[in-house]
């Protein structure tokens, strides 16, 4: 199955084309901002090095958020336009789901540093959640890693690992801000296609004026 992995929702605009186990292009680019005029030439650059052309996709993964609103809406709107262009499935993967697949096996916690006092926060133990996706305050998060990771061996993913790593002294700290496209790939492959919603944990910060 041939699927082409997109990801805008953090700090960089990435593609990956996927068959299988096998990695057939991966194009990362970081970026605060900027996706939506980057993004079908990166996704074009991504199929050109692959060797193939995008009627040769079997579907489409995009991660649905958390994350930047503009970037996730950005990446979910040109997924479902080339999928319904193509008539393939579209395949939402959830953000901190997708920073996980980085992780190896055992209990791991995602943690997105969200701003404003939070962060982004999900628990999964290989591969699989163990609490949905959640935007919760540090002291939160630190409850529930106390909770669930006593007295065994955690790993923390994300842009926020450094900040829960001294809760959890000896774990293993991966800090990366963005989803592996690949991740995303093989993880929309994987699964049954269903509609493909944004996932907003909170409020945007933007306001109107006046408000």
């Amino acid at each position: 199955m041939i699927v082409l992995g997109l990801d805008t929702c953090l700090t960089a605009c990435s593609a990956a084309v996927t068959d299988g186990e096998r990695v057939l292009a991966r194009i990362s680019q970081t970026m605060a901002r900027g996706h939506q005029e980057r993004l079908a030439p990166l996704a074009a650059e991504a199929m050109a090095a692959a060797g193939l052309g995008f009627d040769r996709l079997d579907r489409v993964g995009v991660t649905l958020g958390p994350g930047s609103f503009t970037g996730l809406r950005v990446g979910l709107a040109f997924a479902q336009g080339l999928a319904a262009a193509l008539s393939i499935p579209l395949v939402g993967v959830g953000t901190l789901e997708a920073l996980a697949a980085e992780a190896p096996d055992g209990l791991a916690f995602v943690v997105l540093d969200a701003r404003r006092d939070q962060v982004y926060f999900q628990a999964f133990e290989g591969g699989v959640a163990l609490s949905a996706p959640d935007a919760i305050s540090l002291e939160v998060a630190a409850a529930r890693l106390a909770e669930l990771g006593a007295g065994r061996d955690v790993t923390l993913v994300g842009s926020g690992a450094a900040l829960l790593a001294p809760m959890a002294p000896g774990a293993r700290v991966i800090e990366i801000d963005g989803a592996d496209p690949v991740a995303v790939a093989r993880l929309a492959a994987g699964r049954a296609p269903t509609p493909a919603k944004p996932l907003y944990l909170r409020a945007p910060d933007a306001r109107l004026p006046g408000a």
